[in-house]
This record gives structure tokens, sequence and C-alpha cells, in this order.
């Protein structure tokens, strides 16, 4: 895997993290009884975006090194995830 592969790898999978991590934890203006007038009750009291930021780039490097050992390593292939045998069969080594 080259350097900017593993870049683009990290940033998609940094993303995908934080839009898992984001709606976690939320107080909203409703349930906290502080509704500001023009906005929606479902609105963020409390965001803790901070926080998220870390939790995300903590779980997103160890989500990395895994996806990043299994590429180098080549546990896993595209051909062991073909079902449907189109890519034909395997080259002989030799």
């Amino acid at each position: 895997m080259a350097v900017a592969s593993g870049i683009v790898l990290f940033l998609v999978i940094w993303f995908l993290t934080f839009l898992c991590i984001l709606p976690l934890r939320i107080v909203t203006q409703g349930e906290a009884g502080t509704t500001v007038p023009g906005t929606h009750d479902g609105s963020p009291e409390h965001h803790h975006l901070k926080r998220k930021f870390v939790i995300t780039t903590v779980v997103s490097i160890v989500l990395w090194a895994i996806a990043a050992y299994i590429i180098i390593t080549g546990t896993i292939t595209v051909r062991d995830i073909d079902f449907f045998n189109r890519m034909g069969p395997a080259p002989s080594a030799g």
C-alpha cells in the first residue's frame, strides 16, 4: 500500500467513524429544557465535539491499523471476496 493510499484509507475510516460517533451522547435543548427561540427542540445543547474528535481519531487509528495489516500482508485478497467467480481462475505462480 502506497503512502497516498494509506492516507486516503485513514481519512475514509476517520470520516465514517466520526459520522457514527457524532450522534452519541447528545443532550438536546428539548431534554435540557433550554430551547432557544427559533431553534428546534432537537438542537444540541452540549455536543462535546472535542471529545468526539479524540475518540474518533483513536478508534480510526485502531481500525486503520487492522485494515492496513490485512492489505499489506495479503490476509484477505480481492479473490477471497469474489463470490461469483468473475475474476476467473487465479494465475499460477510459476
